[in-house]
């Protein structure tokens, strides 16, 4: 066979077997490149597949918590029919120590330091000493308190939108309140890592079927109140006629616990309203929607910096509650 082969190849001319060297190395290339796309494509079915697994887990958590938010929501009804009392967390930034934000000091000890128990009275000096007596050093604490009582808020005379805690949060489950036939009880994320429970009086304006996942304003510094029975945790935002109500709409692309600002009114909301400084109820008269529909300050429009103004889906020239 060898000596076959050498015989044809003796008998090819140089041009033929030129061609046939440079067909092997095109043919040596073309497998390379193939074998290369081949690869590639494994690659991408192996990310695929991740990224399919990945939504699927992604589904499967979203339901759980919300099985998990249904569940809390049945328990504090099923105690509130037996007459459990309800008490409400503060809030986290209300867990500050420092005193000038409203926040509760950390709790004292109810019992004396054995030191402080076992210190000696200062003895009392005598007529002609020059020794003086010295005056007690005032606790930290206590001088702090003085000074604290109404400093909660960097502004608290100024008196315009800045102050309320506009942010966007999505409804994760909504039912409706087991003692009132006209609210509804939602668990609510606003961004905090928590839910907030909500009880709005919307039952006659909007089917319980488009509460269910949807993103709305929610004012969150209202102080927490008790609506038969259960605690409300802040308001969703709405236009109102009178005889139709609708709730705002955010622009799209927001997430849970965006911000609300209006331009002209810069500054931190506060804490909680004070409900005594009828905070809420001075502002109310100028927060409405215009001719466009667009909620607003004043003019200056509810916006999410980055995404887009806050709306009502009819009502123009409306009250916003």
């Amino acid at each position: 066979m060898r000596l076959l082969l050498l015989k044809m190849a003796s008998s090819l001319s140089p041009e033929v077997i030129q061609r046939m060297k440079v067909r092997s190395d095109q043919a040596e290339t073309i497998l390379t490149q193939l074998r290369n796309q081949i690869n590639l494509l494994k690659a991408a079915a192996v990310s695929q597949s991740c990224k399919g697994e990945e939504d699927v887990l992604r589904q499967q958590n979203e339901k759980l918590r919300n099985e998990i938010n249904q569940i809390k929501t049945q328990l504090v009804m099923a105690e509130i029919r037996n007459g459990v009392r309800q008490v409400a967390l503060p809030p986290k930034r209300a867990m500050s120590t420092n005193a000038g934000e409203g926040s509760a000091a950390p709790p004292q000890a109810a019992s004396p330091a054995p030191e402080a128990a076992a210190a000696p009275a200062p003895a009392k000096v005598k007529k002609g000493d020059k020794q003086e007596k010295k005056k007690p050093e005032k606790k930290e604490g206590e001088a702090k308190g003085k000074k604290g009582k109404g400093a909660a808020d960097a502004e608290p005379d100024k008196m315009d939108v800045s102050r309320l805690d506009l942010r966007v949060g999505k409804i994760l489950s909504a039912q409706k309140h087991p003692d009132a036939d006209s609210l509804y009880v939602e668990d609510v994320d606003v961004g905090e890592g928590k839910t907030r429970t909500v009880v709005s009086g919307l039952v006659k304006h909007i089917p319980l079927e488009q509460m269910q996942n949807r993103v709305a304003v929610f004012m969150c510094n209202l102080k927490p109140a008790k609506m038969r029975g259960v605690l409300s945790e802040g308001m969703i935002m709405c236009a109102s006629a009178p005889d139709k109500v609708e709730i705002l709409v955010p622009p799209p692309g927001v997430q849970p616990g965006d911000r609300v600002t209006f331009d002209g009114y810069p500054g931190v909301p506060d804490t909680q309203l004070n409900p005594k400084k009828k905070i809420w109820e001075t502002l109310k008269p100028d927060i409405r929607t215009d001719n466009n529909k667009v909620a607003n300050y004043k003019g200056a429009p509810f916006k999410v910096e980055g995404k887009g103004i806050v709306k009502a889906p009819t009502l123009a020239d409306a009250q916003i509650s």
